[in-house]
């Protein structure tokens, strides 16, 4: 059944009929109440787009999510997971937009044509050009991450800098000397990747803090990577008996790289980071590490976003998460290597 059909019925035009379903323009009550009673006769309902129209939103937010080229790691897969569920509870849809390269276009069309109702950003930059079109388009949006800039915008974010420190501390009063800080990607800590920052200063202030020796690793985030990269970090520094990292996707390939070398785990070297809870306690032995409440992050991140459409002029406001450290089976007291 069509506007066409319900204009035919009511004796209107087609166009007296749209406007008395979107509000557009007036129509007078016995006009408008012959229109409903054949619509409610009928069962006719209007679809998406003219309810979006009739509210002047579209009732769907956009996640814009790291390139799809690239697998997310199970850390991403939860905020993806968790920004899904939450804007489901909101009768909201999600249109998922890589981001990076070439898919730079995808977001631009996100924005500038105005297909959803505001945006929130993961795999965010110390100074990211994403924020800047979004500011400048209008568009409300909420970060899963934050800039150099965090008053300029709303956000949720981990407190990176806190918990490798944690780990560093942690390692140190195991007996730890010599602890090697593993990053993402020299290519996206390049990009001035924000947790890449803070987890590097947090890592640099602690191993001055406990006077221990810090090394510092770049790795790509897959296993093959996390092998190769401790099989450099064992060659260039001998005495190394700890890692603490923020590259969760590498970890697996930590664990077989220390293996070749002939190390256990935690009896030989320790290691400990920031990670999704459900990867930590799948790896054997289970990793230690301060567990990234997802569903809470992204929860919060749709909220705040609902909040930004509802008033784009309220206050930013934010959430800074620094959860506990769970003692698995990667740390134990330091053992010196030959």
């Amino acid at each position: 059944m069509d506007i066409g059909e319900i204009a035919r019925r009511s004796g209107v035009s087609r166009s007296t009929v749209s406007y008395a379903l979107s509000g557009k323009r007036r129509v007078s009550e016995g006009t408008r109440r012959r229109i409903q009673a054949v619509i409610d006769e009928l069962g006719y309902r209007p679809n998406a787009t003219a309810r979006a129209l009739k509210e002047g939103r579209t009732r769907t937010i956009g996640l814009v999510i790291p390139p799809a080229g690239r697998r997310l790691t199970d850390m991403q897969l939860g905020f993806v997971a968790s920004v899904v569920d939450a804007a489901g509870r909101a009768d909201l849809d999600v249109l998922l937009s890589p981001s990076g390269g070439e898919h730079d276009r995808s977001f631009e069309r996100v924005v500038v044509g105005r297909r959803v109702d505001g945006v929130i950003l993961m795999e965010i930059r110390m100074r990211d050009d994403r924020v800047a079109s979004l500011g400048q388009a209008g568009l409300p949006f909420v970060g899963i991450g934050r800039t150099g800039s965090p008053e300029r915008m709303s956000w949720v974010d981990i407190d990176y800098e806190t918990l490798i420190a944690r780990c560093v501390h942690h390692l140190a009063d195991l007996g730890h000397r010599r602890i090697a800080f593993v990053d993402r990607s020299a290519e996206l800590a390049a990009t001035g990747y924000g947790p890449s920052h803070r987890a590097r200063a947090g890592f640099a202030r602690a191993v001055s803090e406990r006077g221990v020796e810090g090394v510092h690793a770049c790795c790509a985030d897959d296993a093959t990577s996390g092998v190769s990269c401790v099989g450099r970090l064992l060659e260039d520094h001998p005495g190394l008996t700890a890692i603490a990292t923020i590259n969760e996707a590498a970890v697996p390939g930590m664990y077989r790289g220390l293996a070749l070398a002939g190390l256990t785990v935690p009896r030989d070297f320790s290691i400990a980071g920031v990670a999704g809870r459900y990867l930590a306690e799948n790896l054997h032995p289970p990793l230690t590490a301060a567990d990234v409440p997802a569903v809470e992050l992204g929860t919060s991140a749709v909220e705040l976003l609902i909040g930004r459409i509802a008033d784009p002029a309220t206050p930013h406001r934010n959430l800074l998460v620094s959860p506990p450290i769970s003692l698995r089976g990667t740390t134990g007291p330091a053992r010196p290597r030959d």
